[in-house]
């Protein structure tokens, strides 16, 4: 990869991980919820669940997608069923004192996991190993997988931070159950993408 692409690279990591999707709505809530040291595993497990998708995007997913369409609309349904289930637990999630199971933050493995049926990281992966790794040369893909990996724990930590600065006044009254449901709601809406074509 030529050293003149890197800043580029690195500007579109940061746009594509700072910008509003499942990831940054569910850290931010997190961060809300349980405070940004209890969200770590779970900035840690996005960063490193988004390795592998990367990766294989690099190596030509995109053209299994396209000889097979259907596969890619069965990984659409998945991913919505799922980021609904989740909207639904973040909208009735029981404040962290109650010491209740919806009380625990996503663990490293469950935040790994999840990439696999995030959509905005199937489009930002495929887009940018499209972009910056055309000819697929694995230091190539592997240079691109770091990037957004660094980068977007970065953006991601802001968005946890960010709902740790919220923290204290969403404690008051019925603040924090509100603010759990604007968040389930915009993790709906970031499905809207997903969709559009």
């Amino acid at each position: 990869m030529d050293d003149a692409i890197i800043p580029a690279l690195v500007s579109f990591a940061f746009a594509a991980t700072i910008t509003p999707g499942p990831n940054n709505i569910m850290v931010m809530a997190s961060g809300a919820n349980f405070g940004f040291r209890r969200s770590i595993q779970h900035l840690l497990g996005i960063s490193v669940g988004v390795l592998p998708i990367i990766l294989l995007a690099g190596v030509g997913l995109m053209t299994i997608f396209e000889a097979v369409p259907e596969l890619e609309t069965m990984l659409r349904v998945v991913s919505t069923g799922y980021l609904l289930w989740l909207s639904w637990k973040i909208a009735s999630a029981a404040p962290p004192k109650t010491g209740d199971a919806a009380g625990k933050p996503l663990s490293f493995f469950q935040a790994a996991a999840f990439q696999w049926v995030n959509p905005k990281v199937w489009a930002t992966g495929l887009s940018a190993t499209a972009l910056f790794a055309p000819e697929g040369g694995l230091i190539s893909v592997v240079l691109v997988a770091l990037t957004f990996a660094i980068i977007g724990l970065a953006a991601n930590a802001v968005w946890a931070w960010m709902g740790t600065m919220l923290q204290h006044w969403l404690m008051v009254g019925r603040r924090l159950p509100l603010f759990n449901i604007a968040m389930a709601v915009l993790l709906v809406v970031s499905l809207y993408p997903a969709w559009r074509h």
